[in-house]
């Protein structure tokens, strides 16, 4: 029989956990698992009873709650034989959406039961661990005034962005790995291990929690035209089709910046030095995953694919039409100067 113990942080997105100890009685198979479970009561809480469960030999816990909570569990058994598995109960469930865990209560505990258990990937950004994804620029901003927002939720996340981006400034950043060393301009840099930022907003739609790689994304800076589209092909799973989005895969990463800022590692955001180390540790946690998870279905379909090619052919028009105005202009001032020389001649 296995052991298994609950974290339930109660007060993570939005959703009342109230119901969620009844739910576990009535739907963990008891002839597999023997539980206890417990209430965070403070940030940080998540991660020291997880860390206690992994020292104890526990086989399964489980982070109830979002994002945030997830991390703090998964850090705390990442490398040990304890697995993770997590009833979401976030704003954005990044990491469960990209499992494919169903985010209601009873068919996340049917999955924990079938206790199907993988060898998964997570990354380490300036010594800190994430499981989904990490970055700076414009998401580790829009982090940080979420964190400070008061409200959680999907509307407090939109209100931000739609608030911040249209003046954020883009940075200048140098990036290195094993392959290349090269300077961008852009406005977000985001390390990708797992699809999703959450809420179905994929970064890296083909990114892959299995593969010892992290999905590198550079968002070059756009203009207020330009936004829209980014937002509709993010939610469409064909952001890496953008005409402004460079991406490549790499285990590890260095990345120097023009000065210290935030970074955010799951969404949680925090103030670091210029410099910024990203790696991949391969097979490095235990996860419950779901056995019956349709992975196509993190694959854009023939209409998600139209619009995003549809997007890229007007902004080829826009960009041809915008380089011909600029030729035509270059013409009128190179003609205006003949003239003044013929001027001056007579």
């Amino acid at each position: 029989m296995k052991t298994i113990t609950f974290i339930i942080n109660p007060i993570s997105g939005t959703v009342k956990k109230s119901a969620i100890p009844a739910a576990i009685e009535e739907q963990l198979d008891h002839r597999l698992f023997t539980y206890q479970l417990y209430e965070t009561e403070h940030a940080g809480h998540a991660e020291e009873l997880a860390r206690k469960e992994s020292e104890r030999g526990t086989d399964i816990v489980v982070a109830v709650g979002g994002d945030g909570t997830v991390n703090e569990v998964a850090r705390a058994i990442a490398g040990s034989q304890s697995s993770l598995a997590i009833i979401p109960c976030g704003s954005g469930n990044g990491l469960a959406r990209h499992l494919m865990l169903p985010l209601d209560v009873k068919k996340s505990i049917q999955i924990i039961n079938e206790c199907q258990i993988h060898d998964l990937d997570y990354g380490i950004i300036n010594d800190h661990p994430f499981f989904c994804t990490c970055g700076m620029g414009f998401d580790a901003f829009i982090s940080m005034k979420f964190a400070n927002a008061g409200k959680r939720g999907p509307v407090t996340y939109i209100e931000n962005v739609l608030r911040e981006g249209l003046t954020y400034r883009p940075e200048t950043y140098v990036i290195e790995d094993e392959e290349r060393k090269k300077r961008y301009k852009a406005f977000l840099i985001s390390c990708a291990n797992a699809s999703q930022y959450g809420n179905n907003a994929y970064i890296a739609p083909k990114a892959s929690m299995s593969d010892g790689l992290l999905d590198v994304i550079i968002m070059e800076p756009f203009n207020a035209i330009e936004a829209p589209q980014v937002a509709i092909e993010m939610m469409n799973k064909t952001l890496d089709n953008n005409q402004k989005i460079k991406t490549f895969r790499t285990k590890h990463i260095h990345i120097k910046r023009e000065k210290e800022g935030y970074i955010h590692y799951d969404g949680d955001p925090i103030m670091t030095t210029a410099d910024v180390d990203i790696r991949v540790v391969d097979k490095g946690i235990k996860i419950v995953i779901n056995p019956d998870a349709d992975k196509t279905k993190r694959m854009p379909n023939i209409v998600q694919t139209a619009f995003s090619e549809f997007f890229n052919d007007i902004n080829m028009v826009r960009e041809d039409i915008n380089k011909q105005s600029r030729n035509l202009q270059a013409m009128n001032k190179k003609l205006i100067r003949k003239l003044n020389n013929l001027q001056d001649k007579v």
